[in-house]
């Protein structure tokens, strides 16, 4: 169903509601038996009549998006309004909620039912999820219910909640996902009855949307079974956490000049490498993974800080789970955290996609990079001695490795 059929579908609703009728966006059968809207929360109590009959969530996202006072959170897809009045009593008088819809009948529905609740630290969008109508890191939170499977540009919208979001800042979603075998005929019978219009992702291409825009740290829980692999879900992630004016985001082609500088000035110290020039961005590109990519870039610049990236150690299936990484920091910016933010980053990153072992040589001269990866985890393995010559001169190397406790449980 294109984007306008959906949001003329939703103002119909919208515009039920506003007669007091009660809505549901699939069976009456299904939505009861499936906790469909209010039967999802359990901290309703003083919310409008008209918020609680309009709600077409399948979960409750406000629970799980660790909501603080005082922080500022963005609803995609705010519909009558239930979650974002949900989140203004949890973020208190001193905290901000923008709901975002794009259908102007539901805009109509929550504001007055927010105007019922006497909610004043509330204010409506009239958007698409797909391009949020908020500048760069606007919020801490990101919470959606019921909406994301809607959308036709799935990919637009992961990576618009995390532009939005500022470092460290929470996604927390209650949404549709399938798994298991793929029945398509089935399974659109099944995403039809559960109001999925436009259709749900899988488990697997749900994560990897998250982690291709930049987040980290996910999960996605099955809350409940509708039938022919169609599950109400859970989703969290979180965008890197780093130092002021600074964002950690997956690298581009755009950050080559800046990311090859940083890495000549870091072999012209002597102690980062054997190679003692930078390769091309062909070069560079051709021998690292084209994700687990990160970069450390100012916010208010773009100039990049710091860099870090994989490479696989062999193409052998037996070692798809372990991969050697290089990172390198701006010499400007050294000692700043930086280094430790990018490293932490992709080691949560690393073991989102699976990978089981990270492994890393350093010189033994190089005593900050030696501190950094230990204080992260990493532990000696051995030295290799003599392994290499730089300018006619043999040096030693020391293996490090982390092996993840998560993917090898």
């Amino acid at each position: 169903m294109a984007h306008h059929e959906v949001v003329e579908r939703y103002s119909e609703l919208a515009r039920a509601a506003l007669t007091g009728k009660i809505i549901v966006d699939c069976g009456a059968e299904e939505f009861e038996r499936g906790c469909f809207g209010a039967a999802g929360y359990d901290d309703t109590v003083g919310l409008p009549e008209g918020a609680l009959r309009a709600s077409l969530g399948c979960g409750n996202p406000v629970a799980v998006a660790e909501l603080h006072a005082g922080e500022t959170v963005l609803d995609l897809g705010s519909g009558g309004g239930i979650d974002v009045l949900l989140s203004a009593r949890r973020v208190g008088l001193y905290g901000m909620v923008y709901g975002l819809d794009a259908s102007a009948d539901m805009l109509r529905l929550a504001r007055a039912n927010v105007e019922q609740a006497g909610a004043t630290n509330v204010e409506f969008l009239h958007g698409a999820i797909e391009a949020v109508p908020l500048p760069d890191h606007a919020v801490d939170a990101v919470i959606s219910n019921c909406v994301i499977n809607l959308s036709d540009d799935k990919a637009a919208v992961m990576a618009e909640a995390f532009r939005v979001l500022r470092p460290g800042g929470r996604f927390g979603v209650s949404d549709m996902v399938t798994s298991g075998p793929n029945d398509p005929v089935r399974r659109q019978a099944a995403e039809q009855q559960v109001g999925c219009v436009a259709g749900s992702l899988t488990v697997e291409d749900y994560r990897d949307l998250l982690c291709r825009a930049g987040f980290v740290g996910v999960t996605i829980r099955l809350t409940a079974d509708h039938g022919d692999g169609v599950h109400s879900a859970i989703v969290q992630a979180t965008k890197p956490a780093v130092g002021p004016g600074l964002e950690i985001r997956p690298m581009r082609d755009s950050d080559a000049d800046h990311v090859l500088a940083i890495y000549q000035a870091g072999l012209d110290t002597g102690d980062a490498g054997f190679e003692t020039t930078a390769p091309s961005w062909e070069g560079f590109t051709a021998g690292r993974l084209p994700y687990l990519r990160y970069v450390a870039v100012d916010t208010e610049t773009g100039d990049v800080a710091g860099w870090i990236a994989a490479s696989p150690v062999s193409a052998r299936p037996v070692y798809a789970g372990v991969v050697e990484h290089s990172i390198y920091v701006h010499p400007r910016c050294q000692a700043h955290g930086i280094g430790r933010a990018l490293l932490g980053a992709f080691i949560t990153a690393s073991e989102d996609v699976g990978v089981w072992t990270v492994q890393t040589g350093i010189f033994p001269e190089n005593s900050a990079s030696l501190s950094l990866h230990q204080a992260l985890g990493f532990r000696l393995v051995g030295t290799r001695e003599r392994v290499g010559r730089r300018h006619g001169t043999w040096r030693d190397v020391l293996l490090l490795e982390r092996r993840s406790t998560v993917v090898c449980r």
